[in-house]
């Protein structure tokens, strides 16, 4: 019997708590249960949120051979940049991309395709253009899983 009344008590209580909790509908309409408005609930849509795509290397090779005008963006230091670059890129180390955007790259729909040396400068990088308005943004990844042709200032004969 005290079994059966402490099981009665349990499901009591856990009705009563979940009564309290807001359904997904609720939340995305900003009311609460009762249907009055609350205020103070932030929703957030996707127009919230800046975006980039976020591509393979295959695919940023396509918008080369296919595309007429592009920028590719190697977001590396200087010295890695004349070790080993993608033929055609300029230069904007990711540290630099808030002080340099505006002046160097004025068309904010211009398709910019971003490398770095792995994926993370440039995951940094195509965010921040993103914030900044840039409108076509492509990340796609690092130099090290770029199987295509590439140029560097160093001599093989080092």
């Amino acid at each position: 019997m005290k079994r059966l009344l402490l099981v009665i008590a349990s499901v009591s209580f856990l009705l009563a708590a979940c009564e309290g909790i807001k359904s997904s509908e609720d939340i995305s309409t900003g009311t609460s249960g009762d249907n009055f408005p609350t205020e103070d609930l932030a929703v957030t849509t996707e127009d919230d949120y800046y975006k980039y795509k976020k591509i393979t290397a295959a695919e940023a090779k396509q918008i080369i051979d296919d595309e007429a005008s592009y920028v590719i963006l190697d977001v590396r230091s200087a010295q890695e940049y004349s070790e080993l670059r993608i033929d055609g890129s300029i230069l904007m180390p990711h540290t630099e991309i808030d002080s340099r955007a505006q002046n160097e790259l004025p068309d904010k729909d211009a398709i910019i395709l971003v490398y770095c040396r792995s994926g993370v400068r440039s995951a940094a990088a195509s965010d921040a253009l993103a914030q900044m308005g840039y409108t076509n943004v492509y990340d796609f990844g690092g130099i090290i899983s770029w199987p295509f042709d590439t140029i560097s200032d160093v001599s093989a004969e080092g």
